[in-house]
């Protein structure tokens, strides 16, 4: 049975502001006036509140997320996209030349390659990630996606630009994350391994695999994972390995070109000199 909706001001934009800060919610505020605007009527923005207030993602609640100006959709149990990673997509996209092509791997709800093919219209992007609901999901935005590990069934060196927003929190420390976080995000969505970087360092040979000479990585990454990662993008081919920072001087993620593959006269691919059989 569906439970009667508080009459009168339970329902003004201060007193859901103040049930939402009362949870526990970081941007209240903000929260409130997003659940006000798109509740249809009284009974199901009570919903919405007890909710949220129980710690369910907004993006579930509302179905739609803000990313990079755009609005995307999000189902429920689809990661939602963070505003963190939107530099991780204007970066993309500016690296993109017309009529080229990218791949955004572990594309969840699509959010990059939404961003890319918006900002790159000429440009063909495909997502690919394990989660048949975050494809589906990511299809809904108008991505061409597709279930696959990583980069698994996309051509080789057809790619100038590839995207990964792969888990890197490392296992023992995925209970520093928020509770609501824990209780209802995929964990597959968020646990990198022991060290955080299991899938972050697959995502890079598989994207050395798939990028053209030249062609660029850009991966999420967090505290000093981009130092613990030299190793890896030097030895799957990548030089010239940039971080980038947010205004409070976190990382949030890194940035490497494709070196050249000297083939041979027998077309047969000999590694570069810091690549390995």
């Amino acid at each position: 049975m569906v439970p009667s909706p508080r009459p009168g001001p339970a329902f003004d934009l201060a007193t859901v502001i103040d049930r939402l800060a009362a949870a526990g919610c970081v941007a209240p505020e903000e929260e409130a006036g997003e659940l006000v605007r798109a509740g249809p009527d009284r009974a199901t923005l009570e919903r919405w509140i007890e909710r949220r207030e129980r710690g369910e993602p907004l993006a579930w609640i509302v179905g739609a997320a803000p990313f990079c100006g755009r609005t995307l959709l999000v189902d429920p149990g689809v990661y939602v996209p963070r505003r963190q990673s939107e530099a991780l997509a204007r970066r993309a996209a500016g690296l993109l030349p017309a009529g080229g092509r990218a791949a955004d791997l572990c594309t969840g709800a699509g959010a990059i390659a939404a961003h890319i093919s918006g900002e790159v219209p000429s440009a063909t992007v495909v997502g690919t990630d394990v989660d048949a609901r975050a494809v589906a999901c990511a299809r809904r935005n108008g991505v061409a996606a597709v279930v696959a590990e990583l980069g698994s069934p996309l051509r080789p060196d057809a790619f100038d630009v590839v995207t990964a927003v792969a888990p890197y929190v490392p296992t023992d420390e995925l209970h520093l994350l928020a509770a609501d976080v824990r209780r209802y995000e995929p964990a597959r969505a968020l646990d990198g391994g022991i060290d955080g970087l299991g899938i972050v360092r697959r995502a890079i040979r598989s994207a050395r695999r798939l990028l053209r000479a030249g062609g660029w990585l850009l991966v999420e990454v967090g505290g000093r994972q981009d130092e613990e990662l030299r190793d890896a993008l030097d030895t799957a081919g990548f030089t010239g390995a940039t971080s980038w920072f947010d205004d409070d001087g976190d990382l949030r993620g890194i940035a490497a070109q494709a070196a050249a593959v000297d083939r041979g006269a027998s077309g047969t691919t000999r590694c570069p000199p810091q690549m390995v059989e």
